[in-house]
């Protein structure tokens, strides 16, 4: 403590600065500058090595120590004393003790020396304050802004005699004594679009020049942002194929985000309560959910909150679908050769779990030389080499999901060789008989004539009134005549008189006649009762 006051005493005394004279109404003052807790000397007399017979200290008009006795209260007593030379010293000071002191010292020959000091007590850093804006405040003090915005820093504080103001930054991998600083009692910076990286610690910083004291107000910021994607709902299959781990999460959200899942408000006939509502603070969150809580059509939600969003939410979701698969229910193969069973299911929710087995037992088939399990999308392939009348049978494609279970039945027919010869002789003969049909009814069509007049004339034994008539007429005039049968011939065929009539149109009858000579109408007459014999 002694070697901390001659430091602060001898520092006053290079910073004092003074011109003395001896006058005996007019004297310079000295001004000097001390901390509070130093010990100040206010000289007096400094002209030569006389020691003053007698001095007086006044402290603004107002007389505080004389000749050694102070007048000073009490407990302000112990603080001053005049030296020997006629200085004041003054131990502890405070910055009551500022203010313009008056020396009057009495010189050997009554001559009398006045000096004048101005003691000023350095102060601060006081009212030291920091603002950081536009930013929200928590409870805890702490400030938030949001991703991209633009914030501006301020520091303020005052000091006496000077003072040094700074800001500071202190991140979570990155630190910066001094961001920006200035002598003055202001200072302010500004970040125009502020990072994740720019979270951290801000200290604003004044320190006393004089006095080397500095005063620190720190202030945490909070960078809030949210990343531009909704929340992602998935599925992850359990060991038990009834239940499913439903997890939704999203990432990159700054705090962590309120996420709440549950049923759609307003669907009906599935279990409420316990799993099918559930909120937590944090990126993701799982639920384990089992058949008894999931139903056909039923929508799953998981809905995002955060503060940057204000009301808004951010959410996704999964409705529930049946499993259904599909696929050829009918397969025919032939024996020693190769088939592939193709299963598609493509729209089940949660997405199902398909297998192949064999057999009313519904064995399960194990990939091998035999068989061949392949997925391709959607589709579920089972191949099944070399068969043989062992390999026919019932196959089932077995679709499961949280839901429930389907199954496609897919029956495989095997041919032999001996059965594709039978198939083809008995297509033989069928194109034979077709054939045969064929030519039958050609040589029957081409034959019709004969087959009509043959049938006629075997009527006419029977009744003998049978006509056969030829008719040519415009006016489509029909003349039957009796016609005669004539007896057999010794060629054993049949004889029929066929009279052949030509029968002019009416309305020509008469011009044709006018028209023709005597002898061409003889020659008419003599036609028309011509008789043709046709033979058959």
């Amino acid at each position: 403590m002694k070697i901390v006051a001659t430091a602060a005493l001898l520092h006053l005394c290079f910073c004092a600065t003074a011109v003395v004279s001896v006058d005996d109404d007019d004297s310079t003052e000295t001004a000097l500058t001390a901390a509070p807790g130093d010990v100040a000397l206010l000289p007096c007399y400094s002209a030569g090595n006389v020691t003053p017979t007698l001095t007086t200290w006044m402290k603004n008009g107002r007389e505080v120590i004389s000749g050694g006795v102070s007048s000073s209260p009490a407990g302000e007593q112990q603080r001053l004393a005049v030296l020997h030379d006629g200085s004041l010293n003054i131990r502890g000071v405070t910055p009551g003790d500022e203010g313009s002191y008056l020396c009057s010292s009495t010189l050997p020959g009554n001559n009398t020396f006045r000096a004048r000091v101005l003691l000023q007590v350095a102060g601060g850093p006081d009212n030291i304050s920091s603002s950081i804006s536009p930013a929200t405040t928590l409870s805890n003090g702490t400030l938030t802004v949001h991703r991209g915005s633009a914030v501006s820093f301020n520091c303020s504080a005052s000091s006496y005699p000077s003072q040094q103001l700074s800001w500071s930054f202190k991140g979570a991998t990155f630190y910066n004594e001094s961001l920006v600083s200035s002598s003055g009692s202001w200072l302010d910076f500004r970040i125009d679009d502020i990072q994740p990286r720019d979270q951290g610690v801000y200290t604003c910083r004044a320190n006393n020049n004089f006095t080397n004291q500095a005063v620190n107000k720190s202030t945490q910021l909070l960078v809030y942002y949210v990343p531009d994607t909704h929340p992602e709902c998935m599925w992850t299959p359990a060991q038990d194929p009834s239940h499913v781990q439903f997890t939704c999460f999203w990432l990159g959200a700054y705090p962590a985000p309120t996420l709440h899942f549950g049923e759609d408000k307003g669907v009906q006939g599935a279990a409420s309560g316990g799993h099918m509502n559930v909120t937590t603070v944090a990126e993701s969150l799982s639920v384990m959910l089992n058949r008894s809580e999931l139903s056909e059509g039923h929508t799953l939600r998981c809905t995002a909150r955060h503060p940057v969003l204000a009301a808004r939410e951010k959410e996704c979701s999964l409705t529930l679908t049946l499993p259904f698969p599909e696929g050829e229910p009918l397969i025919t193969a032939m024996d020693g050769t190769s088939v592939t069973l193709i299963c598609t299911e493509s729209t089940s929710i949660p997405p199902a779990i398909t297998t192949w087995t064999k057999g009313l037992q519904q064995e399960r088939i194990n990939p091998g030389s035999k068989y061949a399990v392949s997925e391709e999308g959607p589709a579920l392939k089972l191949t099944i080499f070399n068969i043989t009348k062992d390999d026919e049978g019932v196959y089932f494609c077995h679709s499961e999901n949280p839901l429930a279970v389907r199954e496609l039945e897919v029956y495989l027919t095997v041919r032999t060789s001996s059965a594709y010869t039978g198939a083809i002789i008995g297509i033989f003969i069928a194109v034979l008989i077709v054939g045969s049909a064929a030519i039958i009814a050609k040589t029957v069509y081409s034959s019709r004539h004969r087959m009509c007049l043959g049938g006629g004339f075997g009527q006419m034994e029977e009744d003998r009134g049978d006509v056969l008539s030829l008719v040519e007429s415009d006016d489509e005039q029909i003349f039957q005549d009796a016609v005669p049968r004539l007896p057999p011939i010794t060629n054993g065929h049949q004889t029929t008189l066929v009279q052949i009539h030509r029968i002019p149109s009416v309305d020509h009858e008469d011009a044709e006649t006018a028209d023709t000579s005597p002898q061409q109408q003889d020659d008419t007459v003599q036609t028309e009762e011509s008789v043709d014999l046709v033979t058959f």
